[in-house]
């Protein structure tokens, strides 16, 4: 009789940086970091899991335009994520000379 093989079911993957293990803290302060020197404006969006490969999110505040903390932006997706439980949320970074987006990650999962 031959053995069948057996996959384990995979995690769904929501953008880049879900293949990589899970970004450390400092890991995040330092992805942001370089959006901000890049002349970037960040930016937080959140939804429910089910909808997470939809391309409409739902913008937390406006653009945080011109903004050059680190520490305003990551207090701003801790009070994302707190206001929102069971949503996931994502750093984006909007490039305004490319006039579109420069990054964007899941930063809080489900």
């Amino acid at each position: 009789m031959a053995e069948t093989l057996a996959y384990k079911p995979t995690q769904p993957r929501t953008e880049t940086f879900s293949y990589l293990p899970p970004m450390t803290p400092e890991r995040i302060a330092r992805q942001i970091a370089h959006c901000i020197a890049q002349g970037w404006n960040p930016a937080i969006e959140y939804t429910e899991p089910e909808k997470s490969f939809s391309n409409f999110w739902y913008l937390w505040k406006l653009p945080f335009f011109g903004t050059q903390s680190v520490e305003l932006v990551l207090n701003e997706l801790e009070a994302c994520r707190r206001a929102n439980p069971g949503m996931h949320v994502r750093f984006l970074a909007y490039d305004n000379y490319a006039q579109s987006q420069g990054m964007a990650f899941v930063v809080f999962r489900a």
